[in-house]
């Protein structure tokens, strides 16, 4: 982030640190530090900078219960953790929500609760990228770093992703722009083409715009994968685009010397969804008969794809997993956060790191007024009018030091800055108590 003017009034400076914005991680971030204060922000982009410089706008700095008037009131530490035991043990149908913006050590420790009370655990791939997910399992991934991108890619596509609007620095700092070991002219030895039925910021920033109509992703990416391997297209439109530019579209992905294709929600969330992606990774597949090419969602909140990573390492199902009967199980559409509160059928649910209130359909919401809701978050936010209990935490990467892992699945270590406010405590340490509450760790 420029300032308008230079920061001169700081007590020190922290260097090499990692944005808990999104999915990019960056982590050559500087801070800059007077009384315990983030006074200034360098390299971040400005919707990273200005969540770090607006922190304690609206922070929640006590625990707080609904009382018989429905007012929240502040209580201590132990009688916040003491009814959310209370709630936790009286239920048979509980949803763990969120996850995506603590540490992976919070959630290894949330883990650990789920198995114990029986409960439904799960994050925002269920809302954003699941169908990504899906499809990984089925058919495979054509994985690639971010740094291999920088370093080794010559052409780069975004495919119904805008990260110009969403992922500030992807283009500036791994992909179009950078300079990298056999890019060294940056963005002069680079093609960039953004796939996408708007003209979107990102395509004014690409050297090709391919204009197809909306919810015909499916059409357009199989029309590419038959001209890719050389079939005839029978059509002189499809999709919006003449059967000669999917040609064109096609000859020059597989004359590249390393293709990386980078995709979002504008696939995931249309008519096809699932299969979609699908299609996109069997089409990478099919490039890779000619040249090199890899493909990587791009993923939102920083540590959503952590969340993932962990349940399926620990419990083999990356995300709405169901412990209710002593064992993992995983069902889309059966266990599923939205599914479950459209069926009522959880009778508590917790929000770890994140505010339905701004996420979930209306209808989807309406059960939580029936049910005891727990938040456990830094802000208040929608959720917290209609949260029963209220638990104030920490900012991974600003107050608390953790894990997380980059979009491309790389771990990043996200150090302390700055000291916590007085009576808020970690995500880990929040759950450690919940845990020995409800009668020690596993």
């Amino acid at each position: 982030m420029t300032d308008s003017k230079p920061i001169t009034d700081f007590d020190r400076i922290i260097e090499n640190c990692a944005c808990s914005y999104c999915g990019n991680n960056c982590d050559d971030i500087t801070y800059l530090i007077k009384d315990n204060h983030i006074v200034g922000v360098r390299n971040a982009c400005r919707i990273g900078a200005s969540k770090v410089i607006s922190d304690q706008d609206q922070r929640l700095k006590n625990p707080m219960i609904r009382n018989k008037e429905g007012i929240l009131e502040e209580v201590s530490w132990t009688k916040a953790i003491d009814e959310t035991v209370k709630v936790l043990k009286e239920s048979m149908r509980p949803v763990m929500y969120g996850w995506g913006e603590t540490s992976v050590e919070a959630i290894k420790e949330g883990l650990k609760i789920a198995m114990k009370i029986g409960a439904v655990i799960d994050n925002q791939s269920t809302i954003c990228h699941g169908s990504t997910i899906q499809a990984f399992q089925n058919i495979g991934h054509p994985v690639l770093t971010l740094g291999e991108t920088k370093n080794r890619a010559d052409m780069i596509i975004y495919a119904g992703t805008n990260p110009m609007e969403d992922h500030p620095r992807h283009m500036t700092r791994y992909t179009a722009f950078p300079e990298g070991l056999f890019r060294p002219n940056g963005r002069k030895d680079r093609f960039v083409m953004t796939w996408d039925p708007r003209y979107s910021n990102t395509a004014k920033c690409s050297d090709k715009w391919v204009k197809y109509n909306h919810d015909e992703d499916y059409a357009f990416l199989t029309a590419l994968r038959m001209a890719v391997n050389n079939h005839k297209l029978n059509k002189k439109v499809i999709a919006g685009i003449s059967a000669e530019e999917i040609y064109k579209i096609a000859d020059q992905m597989k004359n590249v010397e390393c293709g990386s294709l980078y995709f979002g929600l504008g696939l995931t969330q249309t008519l096809a969804k699932q299969r979609n992606i699908d299609i996109l990774i069997q089409l990478v597949q099919d490039l890779n008969k000619y040249t090199k090419w890899a493909m990587l969602p791009m993923r939102g909140f920083f540590n959503v794809n952590g969340f993932n990573m962990i349940m399926t390492s620990i419990t083999g199902y990356p995300y709405g997993v169901d412990f209710a009967r002593g064992y993992p199980r995983y069902m889309i559409g059966e266990t599923t956060t939205i599914d479950l509160l459209n069926r009522k059928e959880p009778d508590v649910f917790m929000a770890v790191s994140t505010d339905p209130g701004i996420q979930f359909p209306g209808q989807t919401l309406k059960h939580l007024i029936d049910i005891p809701v727990i938040q456990i978050d830094t802000h208040w936010g929608p959720l917290t009018e209609l949260a029963d209990i209220v638990i104030p935490s920490t900012r991974i990467g600003v107050e608390t030091c953790g894990t997380s892992y980059r979009m491309d699945s790389v771990p990043i270590y996200m150090k302390k800055i700055i000291d916590k406010p007085e009576n808020c405590k970690s995500d880990e340490e929040i759950f450690n108590m919940i845990l020995n509450k409800l009668g020690g760790k596993n």
